[in-house]
């Protein structure tokens, strides 16, 4: 093999685990979700804080670090990242209330922007186009294979030594990555050396959507209508100082001009929105309605992403040849049919039943994903792939956050601000048919904007 080969395999490693880990603690975190809440004391919207703060962090920062990267270095981004989540991952082990355990999860979001918004664009720039498709699939089997196992190995450390071993676990993977990339990959990758650095941008940037999206998971208060209106002004605001900009943090002739990166970053917002909530409400549903163990519970929500894991790379090479709109769509589609069963749950409800419908949602996403990415990252030149691959994790990131901000809407009207423990099992499924009803209804939504993206292959 020769020494060129080697750093490609290497960093295919480095970046495909650091695409495991954050899935994986993820999942395994939602599977711990309710024995966090009685060790914790934790309302059901404080403890949807604990995945929300992540996505929260992480969201805001993407964008202006995956331009950082495209500036300064990709794989110093990337390295930074991982040490970044890596301590902050030890750390929330000994965390001795919610309220540090969010804080230090608002720091991990940070660290895995660096991760999200490097990972990808590092691949896309050292391997050949026609192998795009391939590495991606593989890339995005590892998020699946994370999600897999994070439920099963998360449910079981839970249950035999508590949920902090799940973030401690997490840190030692982490420390993988790191020496593989201080190590192994010497190459650095740059798209827009020279250029400036949008600070105004970034600021206006960051409290739009901050606002937007905080705005959102505090309603139906008050203050919410405040935020949400700061945070649409301050995003006018951006978009306009955006194009006057020579060096724009995020040209927006990117969404204006092209139709596949604008539609693309569209149907992965809304394909995340729609399907984020699935697994935290599922986890609520197996342990408080059905009183399984988180053991059992984590055997379970196994189901989906196993499915993913084994069709995105197929789903990636399929992408390669034929036109990536029509594969998206059709798995946009199987969410939209794994979605409607779940809004007709009930107490007596079958585990197969649920299973059923977790392996619909899994083989749709694995169909939309990777062929999506690829989508994204094919249509944007070199110099825009770290911003590229940043904005699709921002859409990603986006969404997930409007998902759990519909659940925690849905769960402030119902079950307000009591521990979840005690919250009423009858008024808990209630909330749950609603929020399946509204995510179902927004993944049709997906379906249109993925067929409207055009062409890919000429």
């Amino acid at each position: 093999m020769t020494a060129d080969k080697k750093q490609l395999y290497i960093l295919l490693i480095a970046t495909t685990l650091s695409s495991f880990l954050t899935p994986f603690m993820g999942s395994g975190v939602n599977v711990a979700l309710p024995v966090m809440a009685r060790d914790l004391a934790m309302t059901a919207l404080t403890l949807s804080w604990v995945a929300s703060s992540f996505i929260l962090a992480a969201a805001i920062t993407l964008v202006p670090l995956g331009r950082l990267a495209d500036i300064y270095g990709r794989k110093k981004i990337f390295l930074s990242g991982a040490v970044i989540f890596t301590v902050s991952s030890f750390i929330c082990g000994f965390s001795p209330t919610a309220t540090f355990l969010i804080l230090l999860r608002v720091i991990q979001g940070i660290g895995g922007a660096m991760i999200f918004s490097t990972g990808t664009a590092m691949l896309i720039s050292a391997y050949p186009p026609q192998e795009r498709g391939k590495i991606l699939g593989i890339n995005i089997a590892a998020v699946y294979i994370g999600l897999t196992i994070g439920p099963f190995i998360g449910g079981l450390l839970t249950e035999h030594l508590g949920w902090r071993y799940i973030f401690l676990f997490t840190s030692f993977l982490g420390i993988g990555v790191i020496l593989l990339i201080v190590f192994m990959v010497k190459e650095e990758w740059k798209g827009a050396t020279g250029e400036g650095f949008d600070f105004t941008g970034s600021l206006l940037y960051a409290v739009a959507l901050f606002a937007i999206m905080y705005g959102f998971s505090l309603l139906p208060e008050l203050q919410a209508g405040g935020l949400i209106g700061l945070g649409i002004v301050c995003l006018v605001f951006f978009i306009r100082q955006q194009l006057r900009n020579p060096y724009p943090l995020l040209d927006m002739r990117l969404f204006r001009d092209n139709k596949v990166f604008a539609f693309s970053n569209l149907a992965a917002l809304i394909n995340y929105c729609a399907t984020f909530a699935v697994t935290f409400l599922l986890s609520l549903y197996l342990q408080h309605i059905k009183a399984l163990t988180p053991s059992q519970t984590g055997i379970i929500l196994i189901a989906e992403p196993a499915v993913q894991a084994l069709f995105s790379p197929l789903a990636g090479r399929l992408s390669d040849r034929f036109e990536p709109r029509i594969i998206a769509s059709m798995g946009m589609a199987l969410n939209v049919l794994g979605l409607i069963p779940l809004m007709f749950i009930h107490a007596d409800t079958s585990i197969h039943y649920i299973v059923f419908c977790l392996l619909v949602l899994g083989v749709g996403f694995a169909l939309f994903s990777s062929p999506n990415v690829n989508a994204t990252m094919s249509s944007v030149e070199n110099k825009y792939y770290g911003i590229a691959s940043a904005t699709l994790s921002t859409m990603r990131l986006v969404g997930q956050m409007f998902s759990m901000g519909i659940t925690m809407l849905v769960f402030a009207v119902l079950l307000g601000n009591q521990p979840l423990a005690e919250a009423g099992n009858p008024l808990l499924l209630k909330s749950m048919q609603i929020i399946f009803f509204f995510l179902g209804i927004l993944c049709c939504a997906g379906i249109l904007a993925s067929l409207a993206r055009g062409k890919v292959h000429k």
